[in-house]
């Protein structure tokens, strides 16, 4: 016997219209950035929980937007995002002599508005900025349309006061 056949059309209808909308929210455009959540150690994650607390709410004129998977570990702001993640592992760059004489052209060393950041430059043209001299290792990813490291001044000056607050001065564990 067919249960379908004998069901008015309106239950039909209504029984259905719930898996069309959820097939249609599938299928819509997810502008929420994905991103790897660090794993920071015992020493550094309160310092990250805090950060998470003092963060602001538009970065170089962006809303925030946090990434999936949510965290207190993890910020964004603006679609494409800026990304921000606390308690990285130390980026190898971070002790190469080459950066540190200025001989590397894919990693500066400098400083805004009291927060030391080496700046990478990716294979993709986009940078990636790491607190230095900071009890905890903090990194922003710039989407590709603030790609350089003169674009970033603002995002860097957005993000100074939080980063001071929450993360004193001194030597991050090299795990994160």
């Amino acid at each position: 016997m067919n249960l379908f056949r004998h069901r008015p059309p309106a239950l039909l209808a209504a029984l259905s219209a719930p898996v069309v909308l959820l097939a249609v929210a599938g299928c819509a455009a997810d502008d929420s950035a994905t991103v790897a959540v660090p794993r920071p150690d015992a020493k550094t994650a309160p310092l990250c929980r805090s950060l998470h607390t003092v963060l602001p709410t538009t970065v170089d004129g962006q809303r925030r937007a946090d990434p999936e998977p949510r965290s207190v570990y993890t910020a964004g702001w603006g679609n494409p995002a800026i990304i921000l993640r606390c308690g990285i592992v130390r980026p190898p760059k971070m002790i190469d002599p080459k950066v540190a004489q200025g001989q590397d052209p894919d990693a500066i060393a400098g400083g805004v508005n009291g927060v030391d950041w080496l700046m990478e430059k990716q294979g993709d043209g986009t940078w990636r900025f790491t607190t230095a001299g900071r009890k905890a290792y903090v990194q922003v990813t710039l989407p590709k349309k603030l790609s350089g490291p003169d674009d970033s001044t603002q995002v860097l000056e957005d993000l100074a006061a939080a980063v001071k607050k929450a993360i004193p001065e001194g030597m991050a564990s090299m795990r994160g």
